[in-house]
């Protein structure tokens, strides 16, 4: 199968190929971490990025949305890259998002690159939400939890075989928590081997669920590698 299905703290829930968690009982789809307006954030400082990862990100999630016909959407923070992204998005991007929000509910989770979110970007605004007994938040606690669903870490996970070594977005999970990969076109990734994750993990294994061209692949943490 192209996706991944497993249970979060008791939960069936499917880790989609695009890099999103789908819960099939409530039709939920989460994403995390587009970073919308992100090569226009690094313009400002004068690094310029290709200035085109808002209309691939959302146009990347409109084929998702199109596919899953969620009945909500819940998007886990960081989905501007800066405070003032909003206000960058183009007239296209506004009009894409506003109809991928049409005829279903839609949930901001605010995140540390954008705390506060205006009332005309559509949707509700929160810092957290429960759905199907997990809490959906934006950054992993450190506390010993029970279904737990974040973003934050971009995480990504590094295989080699027979010499060749290859690296990919992942999900990083133990079972009882989640941690999902930044769904945006220009973000980058940290390796599920870094300490930030054996922190999230110290009891049980982790697994990460690396996304390949066309399917999503279980890998146990001790057969990945360092960068």
């Amino acid at each position: 199968m192209a996706d991944a299905h497993v249970r979060l703290a008791g939960v069936s829930a499917c880790l989609d190929r695009a890099g999103a968690l789908w819960l099939e009982a409530s039709r939920t789809l989460v994403v995390a971490d587009l970073h919308l307006e992100k090569g226009s954030s690094f313009a400002r400082r004068r690094v310029f990025l290709p200035p085109y990862d808002s209309a691939a990100t959302l146009a990347a999630l409109a084929t998702l949305v199109e596919r899953r016909a969620p009945k909500r959407v819940v998007c886990l923070g960081d989905s501007f890259h800066d405070g003032e992204g909003t206000s960058r998005l183009g007239l296209p991007e506004r009009a894409r998002l506003s109809a991928l929000q049409r005829g279903r509910d839609w949930l901001w989770i605010t995140g540390n690159h954008d705390p506060h979110l205006p009332a005309d970007i559509g949707g509700e605004v929160g810092r957290e939400i429960e759905i199907q007994s997990l809490t959906f938040r934006h950054e992993p606690t450190l506390a010993p939890v029970h279904g737990e669903v974040a973003g934050h870490l971009h995480p990504s996970a590094r295989l080699c075989r027979h010499g060749r070594s290859i690296r990919r977005r992942a999900f990083a999970t133990d079972g009882m928590r989640l941690v999902l990969p930044a769904f945006g076109v220009l973000t980058g990734g940290l390796n599920v081997l870094d300490r930030a994750f054996a922190e999230l993990f110290p009891a049980r294994p982790l697994h990460a669920f690396m996304i390949g061209d066309s399917r999503v692949f279980q890998i146990a943490a001790a057969a990945l590698s360092r960068d």
